[in-house]
């Protein structure tokens, strides 16, 4: 079965080699996969929602057939600014931003130091992102992270594509590091519960592909 594209989009201080697992996992199913590297996770404080949502949309149009683009936790954020033109959208623990708003205002403003250009890979990073996921693969991440600018942050957005693009919505039953605020707008679009933490496209990949081409 040809699935058509379906492009994924990784979360704060992620690369594009998160999806080293699930990739082969959603190709088996007939899906085609890009990828690729957020500005604002290359450890540059330059880069913002602006350069992340340019790259998001260069990607859709470079694609040729039915798109579909997946969103992780902070991905939420350019795909929802640049992907008006997507045929659908999957957000994964995904941040659901409303025009005018940025990351940290709706939980009440940032919760780093005034003035910080970058921030630093959240720690416990193991118990936080990659709880379920196996030692030696969880040290792998962790050893792949990236600072992230705080301008990713706190740029508002301009546009939501999830008001308007059909949208399916994922959380993560133990997700501890997911702000309750956005999971409470993803619960109240329907969304749909996969068990286990922040991070399933490397805890349980072939689960996460089965949902993903469950409802699509």
């Amino acid at each position: 079965m040809d699935r058509g594209n379906l492009l994924l989009v990784h979360g704060a201080w992620h690369g594009a080699w998160c999806w080293d697992l699930l990739v082969p996992e959603l190709e088996a199913r007939g899906w085609t996969t890009s990828v690729l590297d957020l500005p604002s996770a290359s450890g540059s404080p330059a880069h913002g929602v602006r350069e992340d949502a340019e790259v998001v949309r260069e990607a859709i149009e470079a694609l040729n057939g039915p798109v579909t683009v997946l969103a992780h936790s902070y991905a939420g954020v350019p795909v929802g600014q640049a992907a008006g033109s997507a045929d659908r959208l999957i957000y994964l623990a995904a941040h659901a931003l409303e025009p005018g708003e940025s990351v940290v205002s709706p939980l009440g403003g940032p919760w780093y130091e005034a003035g910080t250009k970058l921030l630093d890979v959240p720690e416990p990073a193991r118990d936080l992102l990659f709880a379920d996921v196996p030692d030696s693969l969880a040290s792998w991440a962790v050893g792949r992270l990236r600072p992230q600018s705080a301008r990713s942050f706190e740029e508002p957005v301009t546009a939501a594509a999830w008001q308007t693009v059909p949208t399916t919505s994922i959380l993560c039953a133990d997700d501890v590091i997911f702000p309750p605020v956005f999971a409470d707008r993803l619960r109240a679009r329907g969304a749909l519960e996969l068990p286990g933490s922040h991070s399933p496209f490397l805890s349980r990949p072939a689960e996460l592909a089965a949902l993903i081409s469950s409802t699509g």
